[in-house]
């Protein structure tokens, strides 16, 4: 049942909108959280969650049930075909989880949700944000459901909707950037693979992509193609495999579990808050999956944002505080957002001199332990530590 008032009103049910539902509901904050879709889905989306995210999951006690589930893993790698270009090693990170952890999105979205319920929490699902209507005391906001309209009023609306958010654009905030050339692949898959122990970037002068070992046995395969199918079956994921892979012990697929295509796009939000309306999640920031950063990034956005409406409605901040969260989190997603993109037109480069000098580059850089530190730090998030935090109240 969906109550007439709430004091935050959640617009998402993905793993950004569930982690800010539960940082509420610990702290005593009764949230209403709703979703379009009648049941969570089933697929395995974003794969990974990094050493910082990890930290910040523990505020809201899920991180040990996540280590349960997932595949810890230590070596990153970046590869030209046979040749290791640079290797990253997470073992040396200076945090309790230095790993790179690989559990497919419906397992971490399954956990939260576990834990929302176990704190007296629940996702009203089969509702669709239509419209928003804002004043100075908070939002209005209609919603489509089974049983026809409802309308609820909320002090606070959170967006965790997405990239076409319906509470971004009714906040006028702009989404400004680009979108990459071409489509990206992404399948999990079983398969015979040579280095089950890492994750491992492709680079080579056919394509990029990314093989990252998952729980169970399986395997994520990420790669971007001019004009792929719908649903990349084995014979089309095996082509890219064997184009753009290893040589001397190349991968055989077996079969595909899930595949389908998508575009990259690399935006941000011109501003994460308009009055009582915030963004957060993909509704905030949209990037290439080069080093697993989006779940990642939003994870932090619902934790830090809710703490800090959590010390607001709880009376222990006044409400200038809320403008913590843009402060501190947008910069966060500026930062990604750069990380990403370097890393996947690096990745792009495609010509055979571009290529030559790249990869020498890489290896000379790789060569320095100080280089390597760096970038560990920023793919695993703890670069960025300091704007997932907020002061103890």
């Amino acid at each position: 049942m969906l109550p007439q008032e709430t004091d935050v009103l959640i617009v998402g049910a993905g793993p950004t909108g569930l982690a800010l539902a539960i940082t509420l509901q610990q702290a005593g904050i009764r949230p209403v959280i709703v979703d379009r879709l009648a049941a969570g889905q089933n697929t395995s989306r974003a794969a990974v969650i990094h050493a910082h995210t990890l930290e910040v999951l523990e505020r809201i006690g899920v991180t040990e049930e996540l280590e349960r589930r997932g595949l810890p893993l230590i070596h990153f790698t970046l590869r030209d075909h046979d040749k290791a270009v640079l290797e990253l090693d997470f073992s040396m990170l200076p945090s309790r989880y230095a790993e790179v952890l690989m559990i497919p999105q419906d397992e971490t979205e399954a956990v939260l949700a576990g834990r929302l319920e176990a704190l007296g929490g629940s996702v009203v699902r089969g509702a669709t944000a239509t419209k928003v209507e804002t004043d100075a005391a908070g939002a209005t906001v209609h919603l489509a459901t089974a049983e026809g309209e409802r309308v609820i009023r909320a002090r606070y609306l959170i967006g965790g909707d997405g990239m076409h958010s319906v509470v971004r654009e009714a906040a006028g905030i702009a989404f400004d950037g680009e979108t990459y050339a071409g489509s990206f692949v992404l399948a999990d898959v079983h398969m015979d693979w040579g280095y089950s122990d890492e994750v491992t970037l492709l680079f080579s002068a056919e394509g990029m992509g990314v093989v990252a070992p998952l729980p169970g046995g399986h395997f994520r395969i990420v790669a971007p193609v001019e004009d792929a199918p719908h649903e990349p079956d084995v014979a089309f994921v095996q082509a890219l495999l064997d184009a753009r892979g290893p040589r001397t012990v190349p991968g055989r697929i077996k079969d595909v579990i899930w595949s389908s295509r998508f575009r990259v796009h690399h935006r941000v939000a011109s501003r994460y808050r308009s009055g009582p309306l915030f963004v957060m999640g993909d509704a905030a920031h949209v990037h290439s999956p080069a080093g697993g950063q989006g779940m990642n990034t939003g994870i932090v956005d619902a934790v830090v944002l809710g703490q800090l409406l959590a010390d607001v409605l709880n009376g222990k901040a006044p409400e200038a505080t809320l403008d913590l969260y843009e402060e501190k989190r947008r910069p966060a997603a500026v930062e990604v957002l750069a990380l990403a993109d370097r890393l996947t037109r690096m990745a792009m480069v495609r010509s055979v001199f571009g290529r030559t000098l790249r990869n020498l580059a890489l290896r000379i850089l790789g060569a320095s332990p100080v280089f390597r530190r760096k970038l560990a730090l920023n793919v695993s998030g703890l670069a960025r530590k300091g704007l997932g935090m907020v002061p103890p109240r």
